[in-house]
């Protein structure tokens, strides 16, 4: 049985199960088991174009079962990108690229999604695998300048610029036009994000953000640059696409980001537009104590889902089917993240429905003999 779920109706939908299908504006995904967007550095050209790689790795997960595949964080500017080696979405011959595997999903039955990203203060750094290196990328080895709502430095990475009215202008038109080659590309979904210490979470925390002016101080003034971006885009794609932003619930630290204002933001945005919460936490600054432990960020998402009215998805150390689905019938959200799990196991989500007793009719003809065998 299926079972649509509106923002509207977030606070009263009837109790649900990992694997019944979820509607959001007019996308109806297939089920609630959600690959998170995960870095793979795997652009060897750096020139931002997805490549053989993205493929494999995101179809595989499409033909494992996943509902929605929201790929990784994809650079709307050159300068925006984490790494040099970043997948980017701010030409033609990226959107084009994209679209292959974008029409590699679908026709495994899933539901494509790309995160829209500006990496801020940290960017231009090194590859999280295959170097020793850490921290910026020195200009004379390929680095570049960095922007920031303020000139304050990431422990460990270069200064940054301090964006003028000008360039925050480009940002917003950066965003709307990353998302129309995004629908241009074929994605379904779009997810902006505003977590783990990029531009956007930048804006929002006052541990980054010391402006004077319109963007900075107040609550108000910090969602200024998200609100704006989420009603740009929103205005740019119109009312079919489902818009999901992706937030650090909190920066574990004293006087940074908290549950409580994601929450606030998270209201405002849906009212600006936005249909739906991914749910993360930390990544804005270093020496903070982040309490791991199996799902250990669903009470934020909950808290979120319950004070906001919204409707959100869990991410975080959620590895096991049984999990993913007691979060789902809890209520404490009405999708699930997972990222390294699929990692280990492309084929999670019909792993998940065979532990759990579900048949689905959308097993890839070639593994329908691993459906319910005992060998």
């Amino acid at each position: 049985m299926s079972t649509a779920l509106s923002p509207a109706a977030a606070g009263s939908a009837p109790a649900v199960s990992l694997f019944d299908q979820i509607s959001l504006r007019e996308v109806v995904i297939r089920n609630r088991l959600w690959v998170a967007p995960m870095c793979q550095y795997s652009v060897t050209e750096r020139d931002g174009v997805p490549t053989d790689w993205h493929l494999v790795h995101l179809g595989s997960m499409a033909a494992g079962g996943a509902g929605l595949i929201v790929a990784e964080a994809t650079a709307v500017s050159p300068e925006g990108r984490i790494t040099d080696l970043d997948t980017g979405i701010w030409n033609g011959a990226q959107a084009s690229a994209w679209a292959r595997i974008v029409d590699y999903l679908h026709r495994q039955g899933a539901t494509a999604g790309i995160q829209l990203a500006h990496a801020g203060r940290k960017a231009s750094t090194w590859p999280a695998w295959g170097t020793s290196l850490h921290g910026s990328v020195p200009a004379d080895q390929g680095g570049w300048p960095t922007l920031a709502p303020s000139a304050i430095a990431f422990p460990g990475y270069a200064e940054p610029m301090a964006l003028n009215n000008a360039g925050l202008d480009t940002v917003v038109a950066d965003f709307v036009a990353a998302a129309r080659r995004a629908i241009g590309a074929g994605f379904d979904v779009l997810e902006l994000h505003a977590a783990h210490g990029y531009l956007l979470h930048q804006f929002l925390s006052p541990l980054s953000n010391k402006r004077t002016d319109e963007f900075g101080g107040s609550l108000t003034n910090r969602a200024r640059l998200l609100l704006r971006i989420v009603e740009a885009v929103r205005a740019e794609v119109g009312d079919s696409v489902p818009l999901l932003v992706r937030f650090s619930a909190t920066d574990y630290a004293v006087d940074g980001w908290t549950v409580d204002e994601t929450a606030v933001v998270a209201g405002w945005a849906a009212q600006a537009g936005a249909d739906f919460f991914d749910v993360s936490s930390g990544g804005n600054v270093t020496g903070v104590q982040i309490p791991l432990s199996p799902g250990y960020q669903v009470p934020l998402a909950r808290f979120v889902k319950d004070t906001a009215a919204v409707p959100v998805n869990a991410v975080g150390l959620i590895t096991t089917a049984s999990h993913a689905n007691e979060i789902i019938a809890s209520g404490a959200a009405d999708a699930v993240m997972l990222g390294r799990e699929f990692l280990r196991d492309p084929h999670f989500g019909l792993r998940a429905a065979r532990e759990l007793g579900v048949q689905l009719d959308y097993w890839p003809g070639q593994y329908l003999r691993a459906a319910w065998a005992t060998e």
